[in-house]
C-alpha cells in the first residue's frame, strides 16, 4: 500500500503540476513539497485540505488511497478542463485514433 507521500507525489505527477505550482497553491517553498514527497516531512492537517482542492480529489484519498470514485480519471478531466480548446481538440482527435486502431486489431 502506498504511503501518504507517494500518494501526493503520484496525484500530483498525474496532473502534470510541477512542485513549484503546488507550493505557491499552498503558500510554502518548494523544498516543502520535496520534503513532504520524500516523506521526510509530514503534511498537516490544513495542508490535507489544501492538497485536496489543487488535486481534486478527498481527503480520504490522499491519507488513505481510497477512491470515491476512479482517481486518474477525475485527474485527467480536471487537467483536461484547462486546456485552450485546440489542445482539447487535438486530444480527442488522438483518442479518437486510438479507439479505431483498437478496433483494427
Amino acid at each position: 500500500m502506498k504511503t501518504i507521500h507517494e500518494r501526493l507525489k503520484e496525484y500530483r505527477k498525474i496532473l502534470g503540476l510541477s512542485q513549484s505550482y503546488v507550493a505557491k497553491q499552498l503558500g510554502v517553498a518548494r523544498t516543502t513539497i520535496t520534503a513532504i514527497e520524500s516523506g521526510q516531512r509530514n503534511v498537516l492537517a490544513n495542508e490535507l485540505e489544501l492538497f485536496s482542492n489543487i488535486y481534486g480529489i478527498s481527503v480520504d484519498e490522499i491519507l488513505y488511497g481510497r477512491k470515491s470514485e476512479d482517481v486518474e480519471t477525475k485527474m485527467f478531466a480536471r487537467a483536461f478542463s484547462s486546456l485552450s480548446e485546440n489542445d482539447k481538440k487535438e486530444i480527442m482527435n488522438l483518442i479518437d485514433f486510438k479507439n479505431k486502431l483498437k478496433g483494427m486489431s
